[in-house]
């Protein structure tokens, strides 16, 4: 067999989307130098690091080579455990110390100070050096007898740890002296929470049955007990902003605020979470519950309502079943309509986080019901997962734009984009067979008609915005003899394609839906799309293969077989060269129509179930199975040339990884409190340019000191002042330096000029001339770059033989120039200096031969440069063009 060349050639994992959270509980920490709360989800191999103030993504840690079970933060580290290994994070996203030792899954972890503490499934704790990563101290516990369950740090306790186990019983422990301090025996009931209050001295326990008590470990004696109704205590949580409340979370998602002066239930928040809620805390000094759940969802719920009940404030959330139908909606390609097992119609933006929506979960219609049913449950109100939606940008701001199947029901339902909401429509024919349901549903281009099929054989026209019947495809009602598979409309509403399981593909006019032409297949189709831009209809069969019918001469005009398992899904490329398929043997092909053959296979981990490509081409969108996340794959045709050749039939493709998630540029990334800052290198490659930073005063104006000096030139002499008042005398330059006391009496005593004092050359001519000997140009071009502008004319006018230099410094000033340039550094300063160089001693410069020469060298450096980054500075220009008018 044909090796595979690693992966695919036309596409490259770029992101997840739609993923915040899973069933490990959350950390929170808080950061002084940015004064803001952070918290810290898992998910999966990787954590993220959430700002609670607007929710948005900082920071996204490198992956772990396991699932991470637990998650723990102090002041400047986050550290997760993924099976045996333990491993701390700094910046949340750099793992810079792994801690290796345990021979079973770790479960908890508690940082203590300069210490780690962690506990394993078969009992081991482990006391860890965080900076060195030794063990410091390690401990057993018998399952059998005292089966760890949860830790905590009591405040104020030096070097104290209390344990819980799951038969009940508590244990305080120094960790310093490695000593049992104290035994509590706890109350008949497996511990599963234990949570400082914010009074010293007492805990708050939560037990498997549901108990909340509140003790104090110091004097040994229970304050007060609550019991929720909802089974064990996942989460605890004190208020510590004024009220005493603390909260209980419950394993069906519910969470119970009690209050603990009034000894009662003060209120409950009811599915705020659709699983068990993973963890829960407040904010210190702030009425702000952070919770994070199983179903894949942070929120913020803030205290503002009478009679102390939350509201949710904010959240991010996606699917908390993994998603099985995957649209781009919109002509921008920014979008995308995702319908889960949960029940959810969700829009992913590729663009910002803050654009995603949740159009909710489907629901029957109350008023209706209301009549048959007097007493509906929540859930009995809810529809069933989608299993097939359409959607049109065309009139969705006039009605209703998306229109949805059920899994198990004959009428669909309508969904409005831009509200959010369920529509008020439920289509369903006048006509109805027993156990009959929709299959599949197509909107027309124009977003006035909706096209359905269902598993009777019956195709019916609705209109969209008033919801009425408008009539069906067949005699009799019946297009096909079996289970539609397959219906759409043509970009002009002229014909109208339906496909079943009676493996015949029918053409039928639209308006008057007369049947026009049949054709017959060779095996049961599954699945059908068409690309209306150019009249290509694909159809996959249940033997593996796929067709490519021409809508214009209904004929057969590719056929492909290569899968070797279900073809899950298909999509077309916008310009309808491309047509990508995913099938359950968890391959990703990709077919060029014009040549008819495979250009692009590769395999992925998880077998992807729904395929979506951007119709900008620029993103491909994968759903998979098992996976809550959206995966986004980059078009590689439209940042460079790929060289696409027929794969052979031999061809074994390669597996290719699985996109992470990136974190948004937009937002402020999350550093160490004490990391220093970065400085940036004087000089990052050689081929990039650096500029000075200098004032633009000091380098744009040399080539127009005439004009300045003319136009600053007094309109009359200045007068003396009757009576001067004292100064120092200042030496000249941009940064102002006194004179000294000895070199002012030394000018005044003395009023001749010594011949030696006026051959002398400058300190600048001086380093020039010792620095093109050396071949080292920093201490000359440090000179100049401290001399103001009339100051670097003198300096570079004294260069020649009238000004009192020599033919030598020129020639070593171009040097100096020659190496700026080659350095790549001092860019701007460099075409300055050599501008107003030129404009001074060109005439005597052209007198010189061996000038001339290296004048001639360095004007063919020049132009080679230039052209480089000119053609670099056009297509950086072209890009962002491009850019901008892809945003409007």
């Amino acid at each position: 067999m044909m090796a595979g060349s690693g992966g695919s050639s036309l596409f490259s994992g770029f992101r997840v989307l739609g993923l915040y959270s899973n069933h490990v509980s959350h950390a929170l920490r808080y950061h002084r130098k940015h004064r803001e709360f952070y918290a810290v989800t898992a998910v999966g191999k990787s954590f993220h690091t959430y700002n609670v103030n607007k929710l948005g993504i900082v920071a996204v840690s490198n992956s772990l080579s396991e699932d991470i079970s637990c998650l723990a933060v102090d002041r400047m580290l986050v550290f997760a455990a993924a099976g045996r290994l333990i491993s701390a994070f700094a910046r949340n996203k750099e793992e810079v110390m792994r801690y290796e030792g345990h021979k079973q899954e770790v479960q908890l972890l508690l940082p203590l100070g300069d210490q780690l503490i962690s506990a394993d499934s078969c009992g081991d704790v482990i006391v860890w050096d965080v900076q060195s990563g030794e063990i410091y101290l390690q401990l057993h516990f018998d399952p059998a007898t005292f089966g760890l369950s949860a830790m905590m740090h009591p405040s104020t306790y030096l070097n104290k740890v209390l344990l819980g186990s799951s038969q009940g019983a508590l244990q305080l422990w120094n960790i310093k002296t490695s000593k049992l301090l104290f035994t509590f025996p706890g109350w008949s009931a497996g511990v599963t929470v234990l949570q400082q209050s914010p009074a010293v001295d007492v805990v708050g326990v939560g037990t498997a049955t549901g108990r909340i008590v509140i003790h104090n470990i110091r004097l040994n004696e229970t304050l007060m007990s609550f019991t929720q109704d909802w089974g064990p205590i996942s989460s605890l949580a004190f208020r510590t902003d004024g009220p005493p409340i603390v909260a209980s979370c419950s394993p069906q998602g519910h969470i119970a605020f009690w209050d603990l002066e009034r000894r009662q239930l003060v209120t409950q928040q009811r599915h705020a979470h659709s699983t068990a809620v993973a963890g829960a805390t407040f904010l210190h000094g702030e009425p702000l519950l952070v919770t994070n759940g199983g179903d894949n969802s942070i929120k913020v719920w803030i205290f503002d309502q009478e009679g102390g009940g939350a509201r949710l404030l904010r959240s991010r959330q996606g699917h908390s079943a993994p998603p099985t139908t995957i649209r781009h909606h919109g002509s921008d390609g920014k979008n995308i309509l995702s319908a889960g097992q949960d029940g959810t119609l969700q829009s992913f933006s590729t663009v910002h986080e803050r654009f995603n929506k949740n159009l909710g979960h489907g629901s029957i219609n109350k008023k209706k019901e209301k009549r048959k049913k007097k007493h509906l449950t929540y859930e009995e109100l809810r529809l069933p997962a989608i299993t097939a939606f359409s959607s049109a940008a065309a009139r969705q701001s006039d009605w209703d734009g998306i229109v949805a199947c059920h899994r198990g029901r004959l009428a669909t339902t309508t969904w409005n984009y831009q509200r959010c909401t369920m529509g008020a429509h439920h289509l369903q024919p006048p006509i109805t067979r027993d156990n009959a349901t929709a299959t599949v549903v197509d909107i027309t281009s124009c977003g006035n008609f909706a096209l359905i099929g269902s598993s009777s054989g019956r195709v019916d026209v609705y209109n969209l915005q008033s919801g009425l019947h408008r009539g069906c495809y067949g005699d009799e009602g019946k297009a096909h003899a079996g289970a539609l598979r397959g219906v759409a409309a043509d970009a002009l509403n002229q014909l109208t394609l339906t496909v079943a399981s009676d493996c015949l593909l029918k053409f039928w006019h639209f308006r008057s839906r007369k049947q026009e032409e049949e054709l017959k297949l060779s095996a049961a189709p599954a699945l059908m799309m068409l690309h209306r831009e150019s009249g290509m209809l694909a159809l996959t069969l249940d033997d593996f293969t796929l067709l490519v019918v021409d809508i214009e001469t209904r004929r057969v005009v590719r056929k492909f077989a290569g899968h070797h398992g279900n073809i899950n899904d298909m999509t077309f490329s916008p310009d309808g060269r491309w047509l990508v398929t995913v099938a359950m043997d968890c391959t990703i092909r990709t077919w060029d129509l014009p040549s008819g053959s495979l250009v692009d296979c590769f395999l992925v981990a998880m077998a992807p179930v729904g395929v979506s490509m951007s119709p900008t081409g620029d993103f491909l969108a994968t759903a998979h199975v098992d996976s809550l996340g959206l995966c986004l794959w980059t078009n590689k045709s439209l940042c460079g040339p790929v060289g696409l050749r027929p794969l052979p039939a031999d061809f074994q493709p390669t597996v290719e990884t699985l996109p992470g998630v990136a974190a948004d540029l937009t937002e402020q990334e999350v550093t160490s409190e004490e990391a220093d800052e970065y400085v940036s290198a004087d000089q990052l490659g050689a081929e990039l340019v650096t500029l000075s930073l200098l004032p633009e005063s000091q380098w744009k104006s040399l080539l127009h000191l005439d004009a300045i000096k003319k136009r600053n030139r007094p309109v009359a002499p200045p007068v003396a002042p009757t009576a001067a008042p004292f100064f120092l005398p200042t030496m000249p330059g941009i940064t102002p330096r006194f004179l000294t006391p000895a070199e002012t009496e030394q000018e005044t005593q003395s009023k001749l000029l010594s011949l030696s004092s006026l051959g002398q050359r400058s300190k600048f001519s001086s380093a020039l001339e010792s620095a093109d000997q050396a071949g080292l140009f920093d201490l000359p071009i440090r000179l100049l770059k401290d001399c103001g502008p009339s100051a670097v004319s003198v300096e570079l006018s004294g260069l020649s033989a009238e000004g009192g230099g020599a033919d030598s410094l020129l020639l070593a000033f171009i040097h100096m120039i020659d190496s700026m340039l080659t350095s790549g550094r001092d860019f701007d300063l460099a075409h300055a200096y050599l501008s107003l160089f030129l404009k001074l001693h060109l005439r005597s410069l052209s007198q010189n031969s061996v000038v001339m020469d290296t004048l001639l060298h360095l004007s063919s450096r020049l132009e080679a440069g230039w052209a480089e980054f000119r053609s670099s500075f056009d297509q950086s220009l072209c890009l962002l063009a491009y850019a901008k008018s892809a945003l409007l």
